[in-house]
C-alpha cells in the first residue's frame, strides 16, 4: 500500500501543495517496499511506476503499480487516487481519495480519504478508511477495517545543494470491531522513519531510509532501505 505518494512514503502528500497544469510518469525501484513502517515485500525488492495528470487548478489523479509479496498469492498492489491541492496564506493543504486494489486476491480492497496540511518543511495528516472488503491478507483479516486511522507528521529539509534529510513519524489506530469481530486492540502500532535523499539530476534521485515500527510483524529491529525513482 502506498505512501510515498503521500509525502511519506515516503510514500506518504499525493502531490505538493502546488499543482501543475501536465501529466507525467513516474518509476521506481527499492530494495524494500515500506509503507508505514511496514514491509509490503516481505523484506523484498520492489519495482513500481505511475502515471499523474495536476491541473493548475489544484485538482490532480493518478495511478501507481508495485509488486508485493504477501507470503500468499497475492503479487500486485494498484493505486488509484485523486485530490486537490492548493495554498492560503503560507499554509499548503491537500484533500483526496486512495483506493487500494490488488489484482486476483478477491477480497483485499480498501478506500481512504485523507488529508494534510504543510507549513514550512513540516507536514501532518491523516488517513481514515472508509470502505474495506479484506477477507484475509496473508491472515490480516484484522487489520484495514472500516473506521482505522493512520495519523503522520514529517518534515524535510535541504542540508546542502541536491542532499535533504527528513524525518517521519507515523501512528496506525485500528478501529475495535464493536459488532464481535474481535479484534485485538494491540494490534495499534507506531513508527519513525528518516530518510537521506540525493537528487541526480537527470539520473534521478537515490534515497537511503532508516525505518522502525512497533509491529506484530517483526522485532521492531530496524530496517535499512536503498530506493531510487525518477519522474517524467
Amino acid at each position: 500500500m502506498k505512501c510515498s505518494k503521500l509525502a511519506i512514503a515516503i510514500g506518504a502528500a499525493v502531490l505538493s501543495g502546488s499543482a501543475l497544469a501536465e501529466f507525467s510518469a513516474n518509476i521506481g525501484a527499492t530494495s524494500n517496499y515500506l509503507w508505514r513502517g511496514v514491509s509490503q515485500t516481505d523484506d523484498g525488492a520492489a519495482i513500481s511506476g505511475g502515471l499523474d495528470y495536476a491541473h493548475d487548478a489544484g485538482f490532480y489523479v493518478g495511478t501507481w503499480a508495485s509488486n508485493v509479496d504477501f507470503g500468499d498469492d497475492t503479487t500486485a498492489e494498484v493505486d488509484f487516487y485523486g485530490g486537490f491541492s492548493n495554498e492560503v496564506g503560507g499554509v499548503g493543504y491537500d484533500v483526496g481519495l486512495i483506493y487500494y486494489y490488488y489484482p486476483g486476491c478477491g477480497d483485499c480492497e480498501f478506500t481512504e480519504v485523507y488529508g494534510s496540511l504543510g507549513v514550512g518543511p513540516v507536514t501532518a495528516g491523516v488517513h481514515y478508511t472508509i470502505d474495506s472488503e479484506v477477507d484475509d491478507v496473508a491472515g490480516q483479516a484484522d487489520l484495514f477495517q472500516d473506521g482505522d486511522i493512520y495519523y503522520y507528521v514529517g518534515a524535510s529539509v535541504e542540508v546542502a545543494p541536491t542532499w535533504t534529510v527528513g524525518a517521519t513519524a507515523g501512528y496506525y489506530d485500528f478501529d475495535d470491531d464493536g459488532e464481535g469481530g474481535g479484534r485485538a486492540n494491540d494490534i495499534n502500532y507506531a513508527h519513525y522513519q528518516l530518510d537521506i535523499g540525493k537528487s541526480a539530476g537527470d539520473f534521478g534521485d537515490f534515497t537511503f531510509t532508516v525505518s522502525t515500527a512497533d509491529h506484530e510483524s517483526g522485532d521492531g529491529s530496524p530496517k535499512v532501505v536503498a530506493s531510487w525513482g525518477k519522474t517524467f
